[in-house]
This record gives C-alpha cells, sequence and structure tokens, in this order.
C-alpha cells in the first residue's frame, strides 16, 4: 500500500476527530450556566443539536476510514494495537449516539466524546501502518471476537461516563474525605491521559527522533535491532541490550527501562508512560493552581441541574447491555478462537486472565445492583472501577506483560 494512500485513508480519521472535538465544545455549551434553571430532558438545546449532529457526522467519517483501511488491507482493521484502539473509540462514540436517543442528556456527551476522545489519542502511539496479518490472526473469528469485545468495552466505557458524572455531582466537595480524594485521583488519572496526548503530539510536529541500537535474542539467535525513539529518552533501552545511540545531539536517558519489562518497543512505551506522568502532572498541577480548588470540585456546580437518577439509569443500563456482549466476544467467542488457532480453549494467558477478571467483576456488579440495592453512588464507583480494569487490560497489559496476545 502505498504512502500516498495511507495518508488519504487516514484523512477521514483526522476529520472525524475534529469533528468529535468540536462536538464535545457545543456540548459543553448545554451546562456553560452553572446557574440556569433545570431544562426538560426532553427537549434539546440549539448547541446540544448541533452537538449530536456533528457527533453523528464524525461518526459517518469515521466509519469511512474504517471501510477504506479494510478494502486496503483486505481484513478487518482490528489486527493490530492501532487498529483495536480506534475501534474502540469508535464503538464508544457508537454507544453515546445510541444512548443519547435514549435518554436525551446532553452532559453525556461533556464526558464520552472527551473519552473517546482520549482513546484515540492514546492509538497514535503505535504505528499506523498497514501490515499482513500473522498466521494466528488469519481467521474469520478475528472479526467476530475482536469487534464483539471492542464494541462492549464501548459500552462499558459509558456506564464509566455516567457513575463519574454522578460522583461529581453527588458527592459533597466541601470536605476532605476518602471520597473526595478517590474523585481527585480519577481526575489526576484524565490529566496523565491528555498529558500523553499533549506531550506526543508536539513532539510528533516537531518531528523528533532519535534512534538506539541494541541486541535481543530471538530463536536463539542475537539480533541486532534499532529502537525508534519519536520522544526525548528519559528511559532508555534496557541494559541487558547493550543499547548505543545512534542519533547525535539528541537528550541521553536518565534511566534504563527495568529489565522485567518485556513485549514489543517495551522501552519506548515506557518512556511514553514517564512523559505522559510528566506532562499530565504539571498540566494538572496548572489546573490547580488556576482553579484554586480540586478539579472535581471546580466542574461539580455545572451539574446541579443533572437529573441524578436519570444518570444512574444509563449507568445500569451500560453494562447491562455491556456485560453479555462481552461475555459472548471476550469468553465464548475467543474460546471458540483459542481452540482453533492454539487447540486449547483456555491457558492462563495475561490477556485471558484479564478477561475473566472483568467478567466476574461486571457480574459482581449486576448481582450487587439487582439483589443487593447497590444503587446510586455505589453503582457508580464500581463503573468507574470496572473501566479502570478494562483500561488496564489495555494498557498495561498489551504493553509490559508479555503472552500470547503480544503480537497485538
Amino acid at each position: 500500500m502505498t504512502s500516498t494512500m495511507s495518508t488519504s485513508i487516514l484523512t477521514f480519521y483526522v476529520i472525524s476527530i475534529v469533528l468529535y472535538l468540536v462536538a464535545t465544545l457545543f456540548f459543553g455549551a448545554t451546562v456553560r450556566d452553572k446557574n440556569s434553571k433545570s431544562k426538560s430532558q426532553t427537549k434539546k438545546s440549539k448547541a446540544g443539536k448541533i452537538g449530536i449532529t456533528l457527533t453523528i457526522v464524525g461518526f459517518s467519517t469515521h466509519i469511512v476510514y474504517f471501510i477504506l483501511r479494510w478494502i486496503a488491507s483486505g481484513h478487518a482493521p482490528v489486527s493490530n494495537m492501532f487498529e483495536f484502539v480506534t475501534f474502540l473509540g469508535m464503538s464508544i462514540v457508537f454507544a453515546f449516539i445510541i444512548l443519547y436517543f435514549i435518554y436525551k442528556l446532553d452532559i453525556l456527551g461533556v464526558f464520552a466524546l472527551p473519552v473517546a476522545l482520549m482513546i484515540l489519542a492514546y492509538a497514535s502511539m503505535f504505528p499506523t501502518d498497514i501490515s499482513p496479518l500473522v498466521p494466528s490472526l488469519q481467521s474469520p473469528w478475528l472479526y467476530i471476537h475482536v469487534t464483539t469485545v471492542s464494541l462492549a468495552q464501548g459500552i462499558l466505557a459509558i456506564s464509566f461516563v455516567a457513575g463519574l458524572i454522578y460522583l461529581i455531582a453527588t458527592i459533597d466537595q466541601t470536605v476532605r474525605n476518602k471520597k473526595t480524594t478517590w474523585l481527585e485521583i480519577i481526575m489526576i488519572s484524565i490529566f496523565l491521559v491528555i498529558g500523553f496526548v499533549v506531550s506526543s503530539s508536539a513532539f510528533n510536529l516537531m518531528d523528533y527522533e532519535v534512534q538506539f541500537e541494541y541486541t535481543e535474542e530471538i530463536q536463539g539467535q542475537e539480533q541486532l535491532l534499532v529502537a525508534d525513539y519519536h520522544m526525548p529518552a528519559i528511559a532508555g533501552v534496557q541494559s541487558d541490550k547493550n543499547p548505543t545511540t545512534l542519533t547525535e545531539g539528541k537528550m541521553t536517558p536518565l534511566i534504563s527501562t527495568p529489565n522485567w519489562m518485556q513485549g514489543a518497543d517495551s522501552a519506548r512505551k515506557f518512556n511514553s508512560v514517564l512523559w505522559s506522568f510528566l506532562t499530565g502532572g504539571v498540566l494538572y498541577l496548572i489546573a490547580r493552581l488556576a482553579l484554586r480548588k480540586r478539579v472535581s470540585a471546580a466542574i461539580k456546580p455545572f451539574l446541579r441541574n443533572i437529573n441524578t437518577d436519570l444518570v444512574d439509569e444509563v449507568t445500569y443500563r451500560s453494562v447491562a447491555i455491556g456485560f453479555p456482549v462481552f461475555t459472548l466476544g471476550g469468553l465464548i467467542f475467543a474460546s471458540i478462537w483459542a481452540q482453533i488457532a492454539w487447540d486449547r480453549f483456555w491457558g492462563w494467558d495475561p490477556k485471558e486472565v484479564w478477561a475473566l477478571i472483568t467478567f466476574f467483576f461486571y457480574a459482581a456488579f449486576l448481582h450487587l445492583r439487582l439483589s443487593r440495592g447497590w444503587h446510586g453512588e455505589k453503582s457508580a464507583w464500581l463503573a468507574v472501577i470496572g473501566f479502570a480494569i478494562i483500561m488496564f487490560n489495555i494498557i498495561v497489559v498489551n504493553l509490559v506483560l508479555a503472552g500470547l496476545h503480544s503480537y497485538a
């Protein structure tokens, strides 16, 4: 596939991101007046109408990108991390659109679209090139398993969004306690993701690149490889790989990546994590200084008039829909494909273990909600924790833990 064709396909992807961003601003305009009286949830403000229209147009453009990449590659574009994460972002937008028309909550757009944008920004750290499928992925179950899991995670992401809205709106921010502390930790985590987006985008615009040469044992033989960094190397390649710097005049690594970190490009990814913490931490401190209060406390007044019972309903419905879809894709379809590809239904691979943990957690969520009456705040906390488990699976398991799914 030519570079020109790849760029033209990515253009549709970029357009969808821009439209999602503009739509977020219009949804934000629906809550700009924190002192306004509550409006009927059955009526859409002009800004809300424009916001959902732009979201639908952006989603349509996203689908065009997905179809064009499928045609260009000859297979469903969900075979590597860039493709999977971009599809996850699209799934979040799709779930938001469906739930928006059911519940008519503009506030969902203020939080759901930024989450989708952060997921799409996370995808940018992976190579965007179209590559042939490895043998283990050459199966129709690739499309069935991966797309089903991604769609389920997109739906469950809306439960996180609704849960976060509920917590910010209902928790008393005038006192410092465990609840406000954990809520602020969530805000800090979001700033860390924003930090990654800002730092990676800035260095990409500067066309920053530094290369390291290192040795790697592959199939019993030592091979000489090159690591391409697109951010200054705070952490260099693992010391046991005897790295040497190939690019002159660039920042020398301050530390080596821990030797226990495994997986493709683990050093570069660890370096990206460090930049995320550094940039995100600085941005959070700037926000705290500007707001002179906790970020969650600053957001709370804008959520004064929301219908918390309706938000709680969205939290539950998202899990009620997303959980069975995840069970189907993440366990049943995955087991069938594992039997076909590796001659076993289950093998305690890290990815499989965390899929099972996710299953049990959301099963417990529904049990506690339906049998023990865990509504409202308790349900919201569970929704937030559940999405943290999903993100741990997507980020840490893929980037740090080695296993049969390391081809991602």
